[in-house]
């Protein structure tokens, strides 16, 4: 091909090789319009034939921009066969905030069959929140039921001791509403089951026996549902039914046992602290007899020394000794006659 053009332009045909090139580059261009044209034209015609208004000026600019042109031409063609009027705009807008277009669409039709208002503005928000608008609606429309507690979470039962110490074990189904108003920034299933819950062990710990709960269960669910659990969340409690309950273990009879358990070993530390200070106060005694033993002995000792002490100092003579020796032997002559008879035989 170069070598033709060469040819041509040695030959001095300069003009013949302009339009080779120009007549090249228009092929190339009308081969790309038909690729494009290839591309793009089952859906739109797809939309054309179903009134959905896409150009293709816009299929192409969905292309450039990264957007899916065959998820916004079937989302505009369902909500268009659906009497609903979305433009192509909000719909590629929504797709490159990252939202999920045909949830939107379904959920918008939903909520208009069901004579619910939602509009796109808030259809995109809670969509973009996270939360799955499709599933709120329909949820909106058919209510659906929660089990209170969640056996998925491990606990089969809510467990509640009533006042005379007998533990009742109860199930719950709440059947809530979406709430759609709400659905921004509400509390999800988790926070309907936790209070749920919560009032269930509050009603039967109020209840004076456990007799009372289990002959009018629907008390419960009255005492709850009248709480207004519901509020801040993104449901409506519609009632509240309590599917099984059940007699547990006595509760007050382990308490009371386990308290009459505390209170004997109490009681046994505090004899056995009476006793060990006995002991301590009985060796204490003996040891003060012991020690006033040895004061006397040391006293008795002292008496000979203060008697030789009166004779060096003429304080006391030979007879006044002799006189108080007799004195001592008649007393202990007048002590052993005064003496029973047993005692005497005894010694």
């Amino acid at each position: 091909m170069l070598n033709a053009f060469s040819d041509l332009i040695a030959a001095g045909q300069v003009g013949t090789v302009v339009l080779l090139g120009l007549g090249i580059i228009a092929a190339i261009a009308a081969l790309v319009i038909l690729l494009v044209f290839v591309a793009f034209f089952k859906l739109w015609l797809q939309a054309k034939l179903s009134r959905a208004d896409v150009k293709f000026s816009e299929l192409i600019g969905m292309y450039l921009r990264k957007v899916s042109p065959r998820t916004i031409v079937i989302a505009k063609i369902t909500a268009i066969q659906a009497g609903l009027i979305l433009t192509t705009r909000d719909l590629e807008s929504h797709f490159l905030a990252g939202g999920r277009v045909s949830n939107v669409v379904r959920a918008l039709i939903a909520a208009n069959r069901a004579n619910i208002e939602l509009t796109l503005q808030t259809a995109t928000a809670i969509d973009l929140a996270g939360r799955d608008i499709l599933d709120a609606v329909q949820t909106s429309v058919n209510p659906k039921v929660i089990d209170c507690p969640d056996p998925a979470k491990g606990r089969s039962t809510v467990d509640a001791v009533a006042q005379d110490g007998i533990q009742l074990k109860a199930k719950a189904r709440v059947t809530v509403r979406a709430n759609i108003d709400r659905l921004i920034g509400g509390a999800t299933e988790e926070t309907i089951i936790a209070r749920v819950g919560e009032g269930i062990v509050t009603t039967i710990g109020s209840a004076v026996n456990h007799k009372s709960v289990l002959e009018n269960p629907d008390n419960i669910s009255k005492a709850v549902l009248s709480k207004g659990l519901d509020a801040g969340t993104a449901f409506e409690i519609l009632s509240i039914d309590i599917a099984d309950i059940d007699v547990g273990e006595n509760i007050g009879a382990q308490l009371q046992k386990a308290q009459a358990y505390a209170d004997q070993e109490r009681a046994k530390a505090e004899a056995e602290k009476r006793r060990a200070m006995a002991v301590a106060r009985q060796a204490e005694m003996k040891a003060l007899v012991h020690e006033n033993r040895a004061k006397v002995v040391l006293a008795e000792a002292e008496i000979p020394l203060a008697m030789a002490e009166s004779f060096r100092s003429g304080n006391l003579g030979i007879m006044d000794y002799y006189r108080m020796k007799n004195i001592n032997a008649d007393t202990s002559m007048r002590d052993s006659i005064a003496k029973p008879t047993d005692e005497k035989k005894g010694q």
